[in-house]
């Protein structure tokens, strides 16, 4: 009997195991994003990857990037809290959000295969807040007030949609799965119980 007791607690413990490692997985998953943004001379367009879980305002962290800007591949994604080549010091932030305002004024930097840095960001300080791009390119002069007739700042229209949403978490099913798995090993325990009494009267 006390085989039997181990064993109920082998397979709850194992469900249970099973139950909360795919919870932790679960808490890992990410969203793709695909944005577009246009302008006068630019359009640059291409799928993000993020976290599931906004923060208080709303905004995800765009953890990758894919795509082109006027033909040129994305390379890279700038990192939080600096600044793209000849933009210093303003670093950016990689927000994202579903919210009318999807940028904040910070916005998100990356690279091209042509030696070029974008970074798309909200301006709130236009007499019409909205959308500017801040592209530089070679010789990438440090310092925002050396934006040289290669580079500019202009205006964007931006738009950025979720395009997958991760499947509902299986942890439900799970929870079923670990109670089945308990509750077959309680059967079993009860079918076997039944037999040595079985065997008690027969003897």
């Amino acid at each position: 009997m006390k085989n039997l007791a181990l064993l109920s607690a082998t397979a709850i413990t194992a469900s249970s195991g099973l139950l909360f490692g795919s919870m932790e997985a679960a808490s890992a998953s990410t969203l793709l994003w695909q944005w577009i943004y246009s302008g006068s001379g630019i359009v640059a367009k291409g799928t993000f990857k993020t976290n599931d879980i906004p923060d208080n305002l709303g905004f995800y962290e765009i953890l990758e990037i894919a795509g082109t800007r006027n033909g040129e591949t994305i390379t890279g994604l700038q990192s939080v809290g600096t600044p793209i080549p000849g933009n210093e010091p303003f670093g950016v932030d990689n927000l994202i959000s579903l919210n009318t305002q999807q940028l904040t004024g910070d916005g998100f930097g990356y690279s091209t295969s042509g030696g070029n840095y974008a970074s798309p960001f909200f301006a709130s300080f236009l007499p019409t807040p909205g959308y500017l791009e801040v592209f530089s390119a070679p010789p990438l002069t440090p310092g925002f007030e050396n934006l040289g007739s290669e580079d500019s700042e202009l205006p964007i229209s931006f738009s950025a949609t979720i395009i997958n949403v991760p499947e509902p978490n299986s942890i439900l099913s799970l929870i079923a799965l670990g109670t089945l798995g308990a509750g077959s090993v309680l059967k079993h325990n009860q079918r076997f119980k039944l037999k040595l009494q079985q065997l008690k009267k027969i003897s």
